[in-house]
């Protein structure tokens, strides 16, 4: 659209060059503390990187695992268009990577994105040469942009998420963010108030609304211990609380304590979204009386057994087989929700909290469809769990999920246009 520079985005490349001569001492210190992975955090100065592979590459950027996670329903539709096409996918999180890396959609590669200072932008773009550049949701770093934009590589703003806080915190730098997105020459928002705000801080863009692309996931791999853990099972009642924090697991281990008491056969799985806090959400249970059993040290659910804390990387896929019902993490506190759409793609029935601003497009989607149910508290959930219509409430879920995947097609269509040649 326009590669004009005005005077916030100089200033923020100027601080940029003159904050490169810490760079690289800034990730050592992370990689001490543990916040980057201890052998492949020299990716963040573009050093030590994967090789490029021959042929066209799309670069997709996201930057946490739930956002990187959505980006393989696109990948796939692009893949099964052009089978000439690679993609690179990058991100920040640390947890990102080592979860998307077990489970690379064909012809991927993940590397961690460099931080926005000259030398590393510089060194990550010659290596790779994307023919287009994808950015996702709200993670923007105009450095690489700026550099992108300035080789020729066309550049695209998909699934894009503005809610009115970020919206104020960005207009109080307006010129630097029109800067910005006018050197995308596709922009997608996921909801009207979205495109709405980007409109609102760059003049002369309109972005397109074209729904979450996390409507569109494939299905998360499966596991090889899934016969063996079914087995284990035994045929008992299991549900799952899924990418829990300490106010989701408060109310699923309250809501489990009610549901034990009335049959022994009911079995809580919970899959915290990080996995380290395991032996945490078992002294939770066990101060219910709730017997618990931790995967990571080889704990089996027995018939005492009340709660299975799955504190495992990259398991997800396997719960959401095994069980008929998932509480969807992050909806009981300040997370605001994670993605019920990887439930859906396996069958399983969503139940959420109150509280879903991350994910509200999404959410509302599912309300309006009656495909999926929130609780408030502990006895709104045993309610929910022993609903009779529950597989009813997943069939729904699963028809708005097959008429997302038209939105998906037409947006991997206008990507497609945009690669040279």
């Amino acid at each position: 659209m326009t590669d004009r520079t005005g005077a916030l985005l100089r200033l923020y490349l100027g601080a940029t060059a003159l904050w490169s001569v810490r760079a690289w001492k800034h990730l050592d210190r992370r990689r001490q503390n543990g916040k980057e992975h201890p052998d492949r955090w020299r990716e963040k100065a573009a050093d030590r990187m994967a090789d490029r592979p021959a042929g066209p590459l799309v670069w997709l950027h996201a930057v946490g695992l739930g956002e990187v996670m959505a980006l393989r329903g696109l990948i796939d539709a692009l893949a099964g268009a052009r089978p000439d096409l690679n993609f690179l996918v990058t991100s920040s999180a640390r947890a990102s990577g080592e979860v998307f890396s077990t489970a690379l959609p064909p012809r991927t590669i993940h590397q961690y994105l460099p931080l926005d200072v000259p030398k590393f932008r510089r060194r990550f773009l010659d290596h790779w040469r994307p023919d287009l550049s994808v950015w996702s949701e709200q993670d923007l770093w105009p450095g690489l942009i700026v550099e992108t934009a300035r080789r020729g590589i066309p550049l695209a703003l998909v699934n894009a998420r503005m809610g009115d806080r970020a919206f104020r915190a960005r207009k109080r730098a307006q010129s630097l963010y029109a800067d910005i997105y006018r050197r995308f020459r596709l922009v997608s928002a996921q909801d009207a108030a979205t495109a709405a705000h980007i409109a609102a801080l760059a003049p002369g863009v309109s972005p397109d609304v074209a729904g979450s692309l996390k409507a569109a996931c494939s299905e998360l791999p499966d596991s090889p211990d899934r016969v063996v853990i079914k087995q284990q099972l035994g045929g008992r009642l299991t549900w799952v609380a899924a990418s829990t924090h300490a106010e989701d697991e408060a109310v699923a281990l309250a809501a489990q304590a009610r549901l034990f008491a009335e049959d022994r056969a009911r079995l809580l799985v919970v899959a915290p979204r990080r996995p380290e806090r395991g032996a945490e959400i078992a002294a939770a249970a066990q101060a219910l009386g709730l017997e618990t059993a931790l995967r990571s040290r080889g704990g089996v659910p027995g018939q005492t057994v009340a709660v299975w804390v799955a504190d495992s990387f990259g398991e997800m896929g396997l719960w959401y087989r095994l069980c008929a019902v998932a509480l969807i993490g992050g909806t009981f506190g300040a997370v605001e929700g994670h993605n019920p759409w990887e439930a859906v793609r396996l069958g399983t029935a969503v139940l959420h909290g109150p509280r879903t601003a991350n994910f509200a497009a999404d959410y509302a989607m599912l309300t309006e469809a009656k495909a999926c149910r929130q609780v408030t508290d502990a006895g709104a959930l045993v309610a929910a769990i022993d609903a009779p219509d529950l597989v009813a409430l997943a069939a729904r879920a699963a028809g708005v999920q097959s008429q997302a995947g038209a939105a998906v097609v037409a947006l991997r269509d206008r990507l497609l246009a945009l690669i040279p040649g």
